[in-house]
């Protein structure tokens, strides 16, 4: 195993879509109502395949024009959602590059939302040797050619990679494509499921 590649959002920087709405509802109860009649999630999503914003906002306004206004202003606040660093996985990344291992990043994140998370988080952009953005492909894990992007684009054996992510449903389309994959569920877990597979010293 000599390729690790890791998923980013959950597992390197923590995700709070909840920050983005706070002053608007009062209380995340209240914004998760709201997630659930407006889809969010699944709306979201949408920009991760390489939706836009324009198209984003133009599909809220044809179904709850009320709404638009709070899903427009989600893209100006998105920094706020990206704010805290998961600092045991970021150390565990250091250490695997340091040992000689080659770092990638695989992410579903939307390509105008990609460039915010780099000027808040400046590390993001050394941190790999490359890093698949699914808005930028127009695909999204777990769907096997997202995965075969990252293979094919740096000439990688799929048995080769181990994939890291936080999302059951990406870790078994790793799978499916080649890869070996662990599911992450914390830091510490991590690092410890990598010493057992000799990728780390304990």
């Amino acid at each position: 195993m000599t390729n690790i590649v890791f998923d980013i959002g959950n597992v390197l920087i923590t995700w709070d879509e909840h920050a983005a709405f706070r002053g608007t509802f009062p209380d995340d109860a209240t914004i998760d109502q709201f997630f659930a009649e407006v889809g969010f999630y699944e709306w979201n999503l949408e920009q991760d395949r390489g939706r836009s914003r324009s198209e984003a906002v133009a599909a809220v306004s044809a179904k709850w024009p009320e709404y638009a206004p709070f899903l427009d202003q989600f893209f100006d606040r998105f920094p706020e959602t990206i704010q805290k660093k998961i600092s045991g996985s970021w150390k565990i990344l250091g250490d695997l590059k340091t040992s000689g291992l080659r770092v990638f990043g695989l992410t579903n994140w939307g390509a105008e939302t990609w460039p915010m998370a780099e000027e808040v988080h400046p590390e993001l952009k050394n941190a790999f040797e490359d890093v698949v953005v699914s808005g930028q492909e127009k695909l999204t894990k777990p769907d096997r050619r997202i995965y075969e992007v990252l293979t094919d684009r740096n000439n990688l054996r799929p048995d080769e990679c181990l994939f890291i992510d936080d999302s059951p449903k990406n870790v078994e389309g790793a799978r499916i494509a080649g890869w070996q994959a662990l599911h992450f569920i914390g830091s510490d877990g991590l690092r410890s499921s990598l010493e057992d597979l000799k990728l780390l010293r304990s």
